[in-house]
């Protein structure tokens, strides 16, 4: 066989092969997404999706399985998480979603980094159907146990199993109740003085929100602030409790963006040391800018709003 007749078989091969390359390529992008529209009717939709050659930005992942055969549930857990991250993610670090809240886990601390909820007059109205009694603290399956926090690192620890999405803000199930009790939605806060008091009184202030507003956005998290030194120095110091090192922020946050009947937006921002606190001390004397608390906490809160578009930001025209 020639030299020549060798090229041209190589040649051919070669063609082949780059042009099924090419067909498989065009047919995996070429791929069917099923989508169904709660305005219309459901349909099938086919068009092009983008295949990222590298993972991007972080994890993403349900909390509560969702069983392969059940679309219209995962399609119903997609719409909500859509409600309640309507204007934003403050970061997409280890995003797990709930059925009525989203938070974003931070496997180092054992402690949630945020956690978003969505309010309305209906959500927080009170169910005789739902009692937060028949709910269970209970470690977060969906965590690597390697960085769960459990039930045991509370213990005797002096503190709380404080919540950063609120029980009482989520009446419309017992199922939305009960995962509120997820140890990935718990903090350890001071208790008489802080948790069972200060920081619940700010809790019932965002409820009381959607007697106002129909709908209320609330962003919930820790933060571990510097604190000087007897050197004079800055440090960022904060105990860890049980045999998992669950760390016990300096201070919280809460930051609330509420909609008016008539579209307009309105902000409050709110931090509170994690420490016993006068029953007397009004809540405002707790605001801070948000920008403070996005500086400290290292994240961008409603980020898809700009503050210029803010009718108010703690109760003061912008």
């Amino acid at each position: 066989m020639t030299s020549k007749n060798v090229m041209s078989r190589l040649f051919v091969l070669s063609s082949v092969g780059f042009g099924g390359y090419l067909t498989g390529t065009y047919l995996e992008r070429r791929k069917l997404l099923w989508r169904t529209d709660y305005v219309n009717t459901g349909k099938v939709e086919e068009r092009f999706c983008s295949k990222p050659g590298l993972p991007i930005f972080g994890t993403v992942s349900a909390a509560t399985p969702i069983p392969a055969e059940s679309q219209s549930s995962a399609l119903v857990n997609v719409s909500r998480v859509g409600q309640i991250m309507k204007y934003g993610f403050p970061g997409l670090d280890n995003v797990r979603s709930f059925d009525d809240y989203v938070l974003s886990y931070d496997r180092r601390t054992r402690v949630a980094h945020w956690v978003f909820e969505h309010l309305t007059p209906q959500s927080v109205k009170h169910n005789d159907a739902v009692d937060r009694a028949k709910s269970d603290f209970k470690a977060d399956e969906s965590v690597h146990p390697f960085f769960r926090s459990l039930n045991t690192d509370y213990k005797g620890s002096g503190f709380d199993r404080g919540h950063l999405a609120a029980a009482g803000n989520h009446r419309m199930k017992q199922k939305h109740c009960d995962q509120t009790f997820f140890l990935t939605n718990m903090a350890p806060q001071v208790g008489v003085g802080f948790n069972r008091d200060k920081w619940n009184h700010l809790e019932r202030h965002v409820r009381k929100l959607t007697k106002q507003y129909p709908n209320v956005y609330c962003c919930t998290g820790p933060l571990y602030l510097p604190r000087r030194g007897d050197d004079g120095k800055l440090y960022v110091k904060y105990q860890v409790i049980g045999s998992n090192n669950v760390a016990v922020p300096t201070h919280f946050y809460k930051i609330v963006v509420m909609e008016t009947t008539d579209g307009r937006l309105e902000m409050e921002s709110y931090v509170l040391p994690n420490q016993k606190i006068d029953d007397g001390t009004p809540l405002s004397m707790f605001q801070v800018p948000p920008e403070t608390v996005e500086r400290a906490a290292g994240l961008l809160f409603f980020d898809k709003i700009a503050r210029n578009k803010l009718a108010k930001i703690n109760g003061k025209k912008v």
